[in-house]
Order: C-alpha cells, then structure tokens, then sequence
C-alpha cells in the first residue's frame, strides 16, 4: 500500500467519523504562565486587606482605640525591636513551638507507623487513640496546670498533644494505603518488618506524611497562642498580655501578625521540602 492510499483512508474515515456526528478529540495543554505572575497574585490579598485598613483609619471608620493604624503599628514594631523585647519574645515563643511540634509530630509518626503497619499495633493503640483523639487539647488547660504548674513543661506538653493527632492520623492512612503488593515482593528478598518500614511503607507514604506535617505545624502556632495565656512571663503571649494592659492596640496588632508570619512560615516549609522531596508533584501538576 502507498503513501497516497493511505492517505486516501485516513481522509475517508475522517469523512465517515464527522458525518456520524463524532468529534475528534483535541488536546488540552496548559498555557504556559510566568513564574513572577503566582507571587503576584498571592500578594494581591493581603495588599487588599491593608489598603482597606489604612482607609479605614485615614477616614476615621476604624478608632486608635478599636485597632491602631497600619503606620502606628509599623511604630510599634520599632519600638519592641528597638528595646529587645521583641527579639527575647520571639525565641522563647519559636522555642516552644519548635520542640512541642518536634515531640508531637515524633510521636505522631510513630504511633502512624506501629498501627497502620502492624495488625496487632492497629488492636491495641488504634481505639484509644481515637478517643484521645476527639478531646480538644484546650480542655487539657486545667489539667496541665494541675500536673505541671505553670511551668514551660505545661507550654510544650499542651502543644506536643495538639500536634500529634494530625500527624498520627496521616500516618496511618499513608500507610494502610502502600501498595501491598511491593511490600510482598520485598518482604521476598528476605527484609525484615522494619526494613520494609524504612525504605518501602514511609518512602510511599511520603505525601501523606507532609500533609500530616503542615496540619502538625499550623496547630503547633495555634496551640501555642493558648499555651502562651497559662501565666506566661515571657513570650508573643506575655508581650500581648502586657499590650492588653496598657491598651496598645498597636503592640496587639503586631503580636497578632507575628503569629499570623509564623503560621505562613510553617505552610512555607513543608511547601519547600514537597518542592525538594516530591519534585515530580511540582512538575506534573497542572491547574
């Protein structure tokens, strides 16, 4: 058969498919989008919110005394950072956060990894876990107190408590949901049960545990700002407890956007170690 008839078929069986009322397929390609352009837009909400708060306080809708203005808030700022307070908060609060999410998060995926994994780890731990689970780590408040005092121990337990459940809950989907099959095949070469753990079951449950993780960070900043009213004397919280004091609405407004930073932050991090330990995530994703 020649080029010329082959040819001729194709046209021919075009023809057939348009009269019978069939539409040839067409292939959807992303266009391709500046790299600046998905900044860009990300800043166009909250440039919104502070245009309409500075208007708001220009035009004397919004009082010093309900919420200062954006340019007395900068002041605050200088100020705090000026004098120390600032910085000495600042480490004292990241301190807290980072070790009740390192203990929370750490036992999280432990406890994710011996249920999800193991039948036996799923009988015993799984239920009362749950029920753990379901009590809102604020009503944990009185009984820390009674247990720890006012101490940092009180601070770093009530946020490790809050961080491991999501992690926990993560982890064990991720789990459960490893393809059975590749564990057999490798469990065929003679790995044993932990061997399998490390290089098959957590390697393929890696999206599962950085959506565990980035739940585990945000609630590490809202378990601290409860964790921060149990009598602190230093800390975002105790420098807000002082601002409240004094009414400086300028001083809580800074404090409010430090832990709004710091919860921006935490997202930022687990979006980078995605970009870093899932990159064909990133590359195959099209919106």
């Amino acid at each position: 058969m020649t080029d010329t008839d082959t040819d001729t078929d194709t046209d021919t069986d075009t023809a057939d498919a348009l009269a019978a009322g069939l539409v040839a397929p067409r292939t959807r390609l992303p266009a391709p989008r500046p790299r600046h352009l998905a900044l860009v837009l990300r800043t166009l909400g909250p440039l919104a919110l502070l245009g309409t708060w500075a208007l708001a306080s220009a035009t004397g809708a919004l009082t010093q005394d309900v919420l200062a203005s954006p340019g007395q808030v900068v002041g605050a700022l200088d100020e705090i950072w000026r004098n120390g307070q600032l910085t000495d908060a600042l480490g004292v609060s990241l301190t807290r956060a980072g070790l009740g999410l390192l203990f929370g998060a750490g036992a999280g995926l432990v406890l994710g990894v011996v249920t999800g994994f193991f039948r036996l780890g799923e009988e015993l731990l799984d239920s009362a876990v749950q029920v753990l689970r379901t009590v809102p780590f604020l009503a944990l408040v009185p009984l820390f107190m009674v247990w720890f005092g006012i101490t940092e121990t009180a601070k770093v337990a009530l946020i490790a408590v809050a961080t491991s459940f999501p992690m926990y809950v993560s982890t064990s989907g991720g789990v459960r949901n490893t393809d059975r099959k590749l564990i057999e095949a490798v469990r065929s070469f003679g790995l044993g049960r932990w061997a399998i753990v490390r290089t098959v079951v957590l390697p393929g449950a890696l999206p599962a545990l950085l959506s565990g993780l980035r739940l585990s960070m945000t609630l590490s900043v809202i378990a601290l700002i409860a964790a921060e009213e149990i009598n602190s004397t230093e800390g975002i919280g105790y420098l807000m407890a002082q601002a409240q004091n004094f009414s400086r609405t300028d001083i809580l407004a800074v404090c409010i956007l430090i832990y709004g930073v710091l919860g921006l932050l935490a997202d930022g991090v687990v979006r980078v170690l995605e970009r870093v330990l899932m990159p064909w995530r990133t590359q195959g994703a099209t919106r």
